[in-house]
C-alpha cells in the first residue's frame, strides 16, 4: 500500500514508519520539517503544518490509508495552539481522507481524554469521557477522538488507539524529561499508585495490526482501543527503573498530592499571567497523574486487533539502558 504517516519524524511516528518500508509499503511522511532518518528509510517526505489542508491534500494523493500520528503534545502551551494542531489539524485529515476517497484512517489518541483526575484500575473502552479536564491537551484530544469515531461509514473506516506513557530508544519526551530532572524529581504522595506504559515497538506494532484490519463498516471502525505493555508497574518503580537506565540515583524525596496539587495551580496562574511559554514543573495535571493509577484492560485491543505486546517491560528497559550508554 501507499500510507500517508502524519508526525513521521516523530517517536512514534518514525516507528511506524520503519515498520511499514520493512514489510514494503510505500510511505509518505507529513512533519514540519524533514528528517534525516526517513530519508534513509526511503519515505517521501512532505513539509507542512497540519492546518494547511491544501499541502496535506498534496502528501494524501495516490494513497490508500492515513495513520495520524501528529500532534501538539505536552502539558502547557495556549488552546489556541491545541486546537489548530490537534483538532482543526485532524478535521483536515478527514476531509482529506473523504474527498480523496482513501478508506482507512488510524488515529493515534491517548488514555489521557477520560482522565478526570481520579484512578482507573483496570478501565476499558465504555469509561466515559469527563465533564471538565485539567489541561487542554487531554481535552483538545478527546474532542479529536470523538471526530474521527464519528467519520467512520461506508466509505471510510476510522480507528482511535490510546497507547498510554510510550517509551525507548529513541525516546524525546517521557524518558528525556525524567533524566532531565533527576536532581530535583520528588515522589508525589505516599500511595503505591499503579499504572501502565507502553515500549515504543509494541505502540508502533498496534497501529499496524489496526491498519491492516479496518476497512469501512469493519468490526473495528468507528471504535476507540486501549494500548500499554499489559504490565502495570508502580509509578515510581517504574520511574527509578529510567533512572538506573541512564545512571542516575533513584527519587527518594517525597511531598504530599494536596501540596503539589497547590503548587501546580499557583504556578498555572503565575505563568499565565506572565507569559511564561516554558512549561511549569508542576501542574494540576501533573500532580494527578503522578497521584492516580492508570491502567487498563487490554481484552477488546488483544481480541478485535490481534494486539499482543511483543516486547516486554523487562526487555524494553535493557534495550533503553543500551541506548543510553551507547555515547
Amino acid at each position: 500500500m501507499k500510507i500517508l504517516v502524519t508526525g513521521g519524524g516523530g517517536f512514534l511516528g518514525l516507528a511506524v514508519c520503519k515498520l511499514l518500508k520493512a514489510r514494503g509499503d510505500e510511505v509518505v511522511s507529513y512533519s514540519r520539517k524533514a528528517y534525516p532518518e526517513l530519508e534513509s528509510l526511503g519515505v517521501i517526505q512532505v513539509q507542512g503544518d497540519l492546518a494547511n489542508l491544501k499541502i496535506i491534500a498534496q502528501a494524501a494523493i495516490g494513497c490508500e490509508a492515513i495513520i495520524h500520528t501528529a500532534a501538539k503534545a505536552g502539558i502547557w502551551g495556549s488552546w489556541k495552539d491545541y486546537l489548530n494542531a490537534n483538532i482543526l489539524g485532524t478535521q483536515n485529515v478527514i476531509r482529506v481522507a473523504r474527498d480523496q476517497r482513501i478508506s482507512r484512517l488510524v488515529y493515534t489518541s491517548s488514555p489521557s481524554v477520560v482522565f478526570g483526575g481520579a484512578d482507573m484500575e483496570n478501565v476499558n473502552e465504555s469509561a466515559p469521557y469527563p465533564q471538565k479536564y485539567l489541561a487542554h491537551y487531554p481535552k483538545s484530544k478527546a474532542i479529536a477522538e470523538q471526530e474521527v469515531i464519528a467519520a467512520s461509514g461506508s466509505e471510510l473506516g476510522t480507528v482511535s488507539l490510546r497507547p498510554h506513557l510510550i517509551w525507548g530508544p529513541g525516546d524525546h519526551h517521557l524518558v528525556p524529561r525524567i533524566l532531565n530532572r533527576a536532581h530535583r524529581l520528588r515522589r508525589i504522595g505516599n500511595r503505591d499508585v499503579i499504572i501502565d506504559s507502553t515500549y515504543i515497538d509494541n505502540a508502533a506494532q498496534a497501529h499496524i495490526q489496526a491498519l491492516d484490519r479496518l476497512a469501512p463498516q469493519s468490526l473495528i471502525s468507528g471504535k476507540a482501543y486501549f494500548i500499554s505493555n499489559g504490565e502495570p508497574w508502580k509509578l515510581w518503580e517504574l520511574v527509578n527503573a529510567i533512572l538506573k537506565a541512564g545512571g542516575k540515583r533513584p527519587v527518594e524525596k517525597v511531598v504530599s498530592s494536596r501540596f503539589a496539587y497547590a503548587i501546580g495551580a499557583v504556578l498555572e496562574i503565575a505563568y499565565g499571567a506572565f507569559g511564561i511559554q516554558t512549561e511549569p514543573p508542576m501542574t494540576r495535571f501533573l500532580a494527578k497523574e503522578l497521584s492516580t493509577s492508570h491502567w487498563f484492560d487490554l481484552s477488546k485491543a488483544k481480541s478485535e486487533l490481534g494486539y499482543k505486546p511483543g516486547v516486554s517491560m523487562k526487555e524494553g528497559l535493557a534495550r533503553l539502558e543500551k541506548w543510553l550508554s551507547r555515547d
